[in-house]
């Protein structure tokens, strides 16, 4: 397989050149920009971009402290880390691995000096979004946009002649919007005719036996929770029309009641309407997402559409959003770009911030390199999101609960085309994988129902039943189930999960994986060689979720118990007194039982007693420490034990006994 340049050796050539160019103040952004089909004569030039025409980039400003960073993430999902999980806020990320202002400062100051128009700014001083000529930005970058006949599309495309070299004194991470070589697809597909539908019908509860979300929620998790108190976001390339969900609920006998929100990350529009005859506008994509999260998670507390016309107008926008979505759905791909490592400033951002990322795997079978210039994979195989494969489903009965899964014949997954390095959390997997790559990124990560097999509503123009398929469907559905998952760790802990990969693959390595994992051990791709098996593969990754059963392993009730602690903890008192110290029972996992107090370790003329002596799950009590006059001077650790039926716990008193004070008895004589 042809292996691209890995994103650091172009990260060093790019600063090698970047102190080449130095003399002249002009500074190559850290990611490439230049498409090679441009440079090989795979794509002909076919003439100039008109220097009047108007564009729209985001200058995007390099991340500061990447070790740092790294070695950040590593503690906030290292359970034995004292940072495990707790998550940085926006502000926290930007003073720390954000821009600094100055730099910010100086990029808004260049763009405005070379006649580009500042019309967005962001909080964590990540993009700058502008506007200007053609011919302001050729003179302002040092480039020239020219045109060229794509080499796999019957279209012609725009792209820069050269890389960028701005007049800053600080390179950029990457400048987006020089080039429209891909444009953005999302991972559905339907079937040939609608007479090959019905015979696709399984055991849905919606027309003609099709799947609903709701289905899918009774099927991989069949519980109570319902995603209370959480916010689920989409990345979608296109506005919607709202109409057509209401379609949708309408038609099957249910209701919404999730506020939803569609957000413009850039001027784009959130709105998308059917018009044959005049401008089209597909909703299907748009609208499904928010069939199969909402099914999942009917009790959200908000869900938002992030529309935009840049991956990083969107995914900067859902990393800098207020409140921030914990749980995040892409079921689109946009690539490839012309560096693989584009995105991965947002991503980490995700993770740093507590949000995961959900990507469709792909509906076109193995990851080839040929699929990825086509723009068919990226951002699947990105190690910072959660790649999710297909499979094809089946229920017990109409509304039921889970039957039978086997590998949907077009899931997309296998070994990372882009070259992304293996993470640490997948080298052990990998290793008892005979099918994977010990060294690149293997994928998906995990999968759910992507068969033709759904009920969708769509285009303001009726809806379809067994028609439309892809792991479009499983990627929203995978945020939905976090969305579940995030309120019970919320009313376990006071914590949502963020990433969830390095949990995903330690329990996958556990001896009991297949109780919390459908596994998924029977289908191939129809395009490729892979074929799920036991455990992990690179069709079905880990398989589906396994009802209430995966939920309580990524988020587990803490165990019942108990600690004490004292207040004071250390006493200081004269032979012949006495002084208190409170002690306080703290309980989790809802532990209720009678703790018993006593004490050792007190020395000769010391008493000791407890008021109550017995405390009930959370509460207080007063030890009173008394000192006879005969005790002998000292400091003494007095252990102050509680004990239950179930369990011991000890905290420590520290006791200085000093001297009391001399009596004298006066003559009267």
């Amino acid at each position: 397989m042809l292996r691209r340049f890995s994103a650091s050796l172009l990260v060093v050539g790019a600063m090698v050149m970047f102190n080449v160019s130095a003399a002249a103040a002009q500074s190559l952004p850290l990611t490439r920009h230049v498409r090679e089909v441009t440079l090989n004569g795979r794509a002909p030039l076919v003439g100039r971009l008109p220097e009047g025409q108007s564009l729209r980039l985001v200058l995007v400003l390099p991340l500061r402290n990447q070790q740092r960073l790294q070695q950040s993430l590593q503690e906030l999902y290292d359970p034995s880390s004292p940072n495990y999980r707790k998550f940085l806020s926006v502000e926290e990320f930007t003073s720390t691995f954000g821009p600094t202002q100055q730099d910010y400062d100086a990029a808004i100051a260049f763009a405005r000096a070379n006649g580009l128009k500042v019309v967005g700014t962001s909080r964590n001083r990540l993009n700058l979004d502008v506007t200007g000529s053609v011919a302001a930005i050729e003179e302002a970058l040092h480039i020239t946009l020219s045109l060229y006949q794509h080499p796999f599309e019957n279209r012609i495309f725009y792209a820069p002649d050269r890389e960028p070299t701005p007049d800053l004194s600080f390179p950029l991470w990457h400048i987006t919007g020089l080039d429209n070589y891909s444009i953005p697809r999302p991972m559905l597909v339907h079937r040939t005719s609608a007479v090959n539908a019905k015979k696709n019908a399984t055991t849905g509860s919606g027309p003609d036996a099709s799947f609903l979300g709701s289905d899918m929620r009774a099927a991989y998790y069949g519980g109570t929770l319902t995603g209370s108190g959480q916010s689920l976001g989409l990345l979608e390339y296109a506005g919607t029309d709202l109409s057509d969900l209401d379609t949708y609920y309408a038609n099957v006998n249910q209701t919404n009641n999730v506020p939803i929100t569609l957000l413009s990350t850039d001027g784009t529009s959130t709105s998308c309407v059917y018009d044959a005859a005049g401008d089209y506008c597909d909703d299907t994509e748009q609208t499904l997402d928010m069939t199969q999260s909402l099914g999942m998670a009917p009790g959200l507390s908000s869900l938002v559409m992030y529309v935009g016309s840049s991956d990083s107008a969107i995914l900067n926008a859902m990393a800098t959003a207020k409140p921030l979505n914990a749980q995040l759905s892409s079921s689109w791909v946009w690539g490839p770009p012309s560096d693989p490592g584009t995105d991965d400033p947002y991503f980490k951002e995700f993770a740093a911030q507590g949000q995961n990322y959900f990507q469709a795997a792909g509906d076109w079978g193995e990851w080839s390199q040929t699929l990825l210039d086509e723009g068919a994979i990226y951002p699947s195989d990105d190690v910072y999101i959660t790649s999710v494969g297909g499979t094809d489903l089946d229920t017990k009965s109409a509304g039921g609960p889970w039957k039978s899964e086997t590998a949907w014949s077009d899931s997309g997954g296998g070994i990372s085309p882009d070259d992304f390095k293996i993470p640490s959390w997948q080298t052990a997997t990998a290793a008892g994988c005979s099918s994977c790559s010990q060294k690149y990124r293997n994928g998906p990560d995990v999968a759910a129902n992507a068969n033709f097999t759904f009920y969708v509503c769509a285009d303001q123009s009726g809806c379809t039943a067994n028609y439309w398929g892809g792991t479009s469907f499983a990627a929203p559905m995978w945020a939905g189930y976090l969305a579940l998952v995030n309120e019970q760790a919320v009313t376990n802990t006071a914590e949502t999960l963020g990433f969830i990969n390095p949990s995903l693959y330690t329990i996958g390595l556990s001896s009991g994986y297949d109780s919390d994992f459908h596994d998924v051990t029977s289908g191939c791709q129809e395009s490729g060689g892979f074929c799920a098996t036991t455990g992990y593969d690179l069709v079905t990754g880990w398989g589906s979720p396994n009802g209430s059963a995966l939920l309580n392993a990524l988020a587990p009730a803490p165990t019942p118990g108990f600690s004490l602690s004292a207040s004071p903890a250390s006493l200081t008192l004269a032979q012949g007194n006495s002084v208190s110290s409170v002690i306080t029972s703290t309980v989790e996992g809802g532990f209720d039982s009678p703790i018993t107090l006593t004490a050792t370790g007190q020395p000769a003329g010391v008493t000791v007693s407890f008021n109550p002596a017995s405390i009930t799950g959370a509460g207080n009590s007063t030890m009173k420490v008394v000192v006879a006059p005969s005790t002998v001077l000292g400091t003494y650790a007095l252990t102050v034990k509680g004990t239950s039926s179930s369990t011991t716990e000890n905290t420590t008193v520290t006791l200085t006994v000093e001297k009391g004070p001399n009596i004298h008895i006066l003559s009267t004589k």
